[in-house]
């Protein structure tokens, strides 16, 4: 098997909405630290001294949203169920979702900021794939060669209901994307939502996980590297965080040579 690595890198340089912070720890400070906290914690008293030079083991401290970076959003993310029951969070996943069959639909060319239902079904016909239960979908908006910048926040294609129901009908449970978000850009969203008052255009994707349970990955990269558009699996299980809705994912497709 080939691996090839669909994940975005976590950078504190690049542009994010919400910043992230990354704190690198020495391996000189790495000594100081452990020593105050063996002292502090377990009363246990050592000298930074004691070690070689000094050092003992670097530290990095991140402070960065679970929807910075290739993530996993869970049902809770989307909102309150029809039903009155609470949506599963991200550590109540089940596993098998998340390392299985997929495919990958290029919606590149689609020419407009949205794609709907019948797009992804010519998507499919053109590829001639038929999608089994829980197999992961990916779609290809070519987003990602914008990352770390502005540009990739506010422009990109997205899903509208349609398009994530048709998925769903078909089985599939988790639903990737190379974009900041599986819905269209939010400048687009609410222009059409003011021309509209119509409260459908808001968020479908994400909201459609509330009435059938479903999870993203949002800001895949590297999709062009993938040979062929189905016949390889993809694994990408979430960061267990309890009661999150959302959970960081290195994200790897399994290709057979």
């Amino acid at each position: 098997m080939r691996l090839i690595d669909l994940s975005s890198t976590v950078d504190a340089r690049l542009w994010e909405p919400e910043p992230v912070t990354h704190t690198v720890m020495s391996a000189v400070e790495g000594a100081v630290h452990m020593t105050d906290g063996m002292r502090k914690n377990f009363g246990i008293d050592l000298s930074p001294d004691a070690f070689p030079g000094g050092e003992f083991l670097t530290n990095d401290m991140l402070y960065l949203s679970t929807h910075t970076g290739t993530h996993v959003d869970a049902p809770a993310h989307y909102g309150t169920r029809p039903d009155g029951e609470a949506a599963r969070t991200i550590d109540e996943m089940p596993l098998d979702w998340f390392d299985r069959p997929a495919f990958v639909l290029d919606v590149r060319d689609v020419g407009r900021s949205t794609v709907d239902a019948e797009d992804l079904h010519k998507a499919l016909d053109r590829i001639g794939y038929a999608p089994q239960p829980l197999d992961i979908a990916l779609i290809n908006t070519g987003a990602s060669a914008w990352a770390g910048t502005k540009r990739y926040f506010t422009e990109f294609i997205g899903l509208d209901g349609s398009a994530t129901r048709y998925l769903l009908d078909l089985g599939v449970r988790v639903i990737g994307t190379d974009a900041f978000s599986l819905d269209a850009p939010f400048g687009d969203i609410i222009t059409r939502y003011r021309e509209s008052l119509d409260r459908s255009v808001l968020w479908p994707a994400h909201f459609a996980g509330r009435e059938q349970e479903y999870c993203q990955i949002e800001r895949l990269a590297n999709l062009d590297a993938l040979p062929e558009p189905y016949g390889f699996s993809v694994t990408c299980f979430p960061v267990k965080i309890a009661r999150a809705g959302a959970g960081w994912t290195r994200a790897v497709a399994r290709v057979a040579e």
